[in-house]
C-alpha cells in the first residue's frame, strides 16, 4: 500500500531520481523500512549539499511525515546529519566511514602492485596477486617476469583453491565453518597427478601452512611450475588476498624454495601492514 498523509488522502506517486530501480512493495522478504532507509542514504549521497526534507520524500516516494520518520531514525543511528541553520540533511560521518572502508578494501590491489615489482626485481620471477570467489582463485595483479621461460596468468583467470599456491594460502586462513561450507561436498578436482584431492591431507597441509607462514605448489596445478604464496590479511586477521612467485622448476627447485618463501612471507607482511591488516595470532577457530 502507498504512504497516506495524516489527512487520510493518497499523496500521488512520483518518480524520483533518488529512487534506485524496483520499489519498496517489490522487496519481497526484506523490511519496507530498511529499503527506504537505504534509499534515503543514496538520495543524499549523491546530494553533498544536502536535502531538504521534501526533496527527501519526494525522491523515495513518501510521505513527508514518513520520510521524516526515517531520517530521525537514521540521524539517531549517526548517519546523517542535520544542518542547524538551513535545516538540510546530509550525510554524517558514520556513512562516510562505512563508504570508505569498501574503497581501503578494494584499494589494497593498488597497493600491492610496487610490492609485486619488487619481488619480480628480487627473484627474477613472475608474481601475482589474487582473490578468493568462492571455491576459485582470481588473479587480479601480477608483475611478469622477463625471463624467457616463465610464468604468465591472465588477469581475471582462475584456478582451484585446493591446487594453488595462493589458492592454500587463503583456505590455511579461513574460519574453519567457511572451510567447510566451501570445501565440504565439494569433489577436488585433480589438475596434474600431484593435486592434493583427499580433504583430509588437504587440511594436514593447511596447518602447515600456518605453522610456517607459506604455501608452497609443488607442480599441483602445471606441470613444470612451482610456486611459492603468502597471505595478506584484513584488519580482523583474516585472509583478504595472497601474493605467490611462480617459476619453472628448473628455477624454482626445491633448493631454491626456502629461499623464496621467505622473501614472499616478508612481502605479505609488508603489505598486510600497509593496508591496515593485522597478523592473526592464532589459528582460525
Amino acid at each position: 500500500m502507498s504512504e497516506q498523509k495524516q489527512t487520510g488522502e493518497s499523496e500521488p506517486k512520483r518518480r524520483g531520481v533518488g529512487r534506485p530501480a524496483g520499489s519498496a512493495k517489490s522487496a519481497g522478504g526484506h523490511s519496507q523500512s530498511l529499503v527506504r532507509g537505504l534509499s534515503i542514504l543514496e538520495g543524499l549521497a549523491a546530494a553533498p549539499e544536502g536535502l531538504a526534507l521534501s526533496e527527501v520524500a519526494e525522491g523515495v516516494e513518501l510521505a513527508p511525515s514518513t520520510a521524516h520518520r526515517l531520517l530521525q531514525a537514521l540521524h539517531h543511528q549517526g548517519f546523517i546529519t542535520q544542518d542547524v541553520e538551513s535545516g538540510l540533511w546530509k550525510i554524517d560521518v558514520k556513512t562516510f566511514r562505512i563508504g570508505n572502508s569498501f574503497l581501503e578494501a578494494r584499494d589494497f590491489v593498488a597497493t600491492a602492485r610496487p610490492f609485486l615489482r619488487q619481488l619480480t626485481a628480487a627473484t627474477g620471477e613472475t608474481a601475482n596477486l589474487g582473490i578468493r570467489d568462492n571455491g576459485m582463485v582470481v588473479y587480479l595483479a601480477q608483475s611478469e617476469s622477463r625471463q624467457m621461460m616463465r610464468m604468465i596468468t591472465r588477469l581475471g583467470s582462475r584456478a582451484p583453491l585446493h591446487a594453488s599456491g595462493v589458492g592454500k594460502a587463503l583456505l590455511a586462513w579461513m574460519p574453519p565453518e567457511e572451510f567447510e561450507r566451501i570445501m565440504s561436498g565439494r569433489h577436488l578436482e585433480s589438475e596434474t597427478p600431484n593435486t592434493l584431492t583427499d580433504l583430509d591431507r588437504l587440511r594436514e597441509q593447511l596447518v602447515a601452512v600456518r605453522e610456517q607462514g607459506y604455501a608452497i605448489d609443488r607442480e599441483e596445478h602445471a606441470i613444470g611450475l612451482n610456486c611459492v604464496a603468502a597471505t595478506l590479511h584484513d584488519e580482523s586477521g583474516l585472509p583478504l588476498a595472497a601474493i605467490s612467485v611462480s617459476g619453472p622448476v628448473a628455477r624454482i627447485d626445491d633448493a631454491r624454495l626456502p629461499e623464496l618463501a621467505e622473501t614472499v612471507a616478508a612481502t605479505a607482511r609488508e603489505i598486510t601492514a600497509r593496508i591496515g591488516g593485522k597478523l592473526p595470532s592464532q589459528p582460525p577457530r
